[in-house]
C-alpha cells in the first residue's frame, strides 16, 4: 500500500529538468547582479519614508497634494512601487544563479522547466536599454530641471533625495552587463 502511495505521489509531481550545461557566472557578473539589486534600495527606502507622510523637503502645492494622500493611498502606491522596483531588480540575480536556467519547482505551472535563454535575454536587454536611457536623461538635465521647481526639496532635502536616487543610474548598465554575460554563457556557448 505505501509503495502504491509513493508511486501516486511521484506521478503527480513534475520532475525538475536537469540544469543545462552552462558554465557558472564569473565573479564580476555575480557582483554586478548584486549591485543592480542594491542600486534600487536607497530610492525605495526614500520613497517608503515619503509615502508615510514625511515631507522630505517638498513645499507649497506639491506638499499639499502629497499630504492629501499620505498616509493613505499615497502610502500604498509608494510601498507598492518600491516593492515592484526591488522585485524587478532582483530578477537580475536570476541571470547568474541556477534558477535563471531552470524555474524553481515551487513556482506553479512552470516550476522545474528550463528557461529558454531568449525569454530572459530579450526582456532584460530591453529593460537595460530603457533604464540606461532614463538614467542618462536624468543625469543630463532632467534631474536638475525637477530640482529647479520651487516646490521641490532644496538644500539638505535635495541632497538626500539626490543621494537616494543617484544609484538608480547604475541599474541599467549593470543589468546590461549581467545580461550580456548570461547570453554569452547560454546562447553563445560552444555546442
Amino acid at each position: 500500500m505505501s509503495k502504491l502511495m509513493i508511486n501516486a505521489r511521484t506521478a503527480t509531481h513534475r520532475v525538475e529538468a536537469p540544469a543545462p550545461d552552462v558554465p557558472p557566472a564569473p565573479r564580476c557578473a555575480r557582483i554586478a547582479a548584486k549591485a543592480a539589486v542594491l542600486s534600487t534600495l536607497p530610492s525605495g527606502l526614500w520613497r517608503i519614508v515619503f509615502g508615510f507622510g514625511v515631507p522630505l523637503g517638498f513645499s507649497g502645492a506639491t506638499a499639499a497634494a502629497f499630504a492629501a494622500h499620505q498616509p493613505g493611498w499615497g502610502t500604498v502606491y509608494c510601498v507598492a512601487l518600491s516593492a515592484l522596483t526591488e522585485a524587478l531588480a532582483f530578477l537580475t540575480v536570476g541571470l547568474v544563479r541556477p534558477w535563471g536556467q531552470v524555474v524553481p519547482r515551487w513556482i506553479p505551472l512552470i516550476g522545474g522547466r528550463r528557461v529558454r535563454p531568449l525569454f530572459a535575454v530579450v526582456p532584460a536587454l530591453l529593460g537595460s536599454l530603457v533604464l540606461t536611457r532614463l538614467g542618462l536623461l536624468a543625469l543630463f538635465g532632467g534631474w536638475a530641471g525637477n530640482l529647479a521647481d520651487a516646490d521641490s526639496p532644496h538644500g539638505f532635502g535635495a541632497l538626500v533625495m539626490t543621494l537616494a536616487y543617484l544609484p538608480l543610474v547604475a541599474w541599467g548598465p549593470l543589468l546590461g552587463a549581467v545580461t550580456i554575460d548570461y547570453a554569452r554563457r547560454t546562447l553563445w556557448r560552444r555546442r
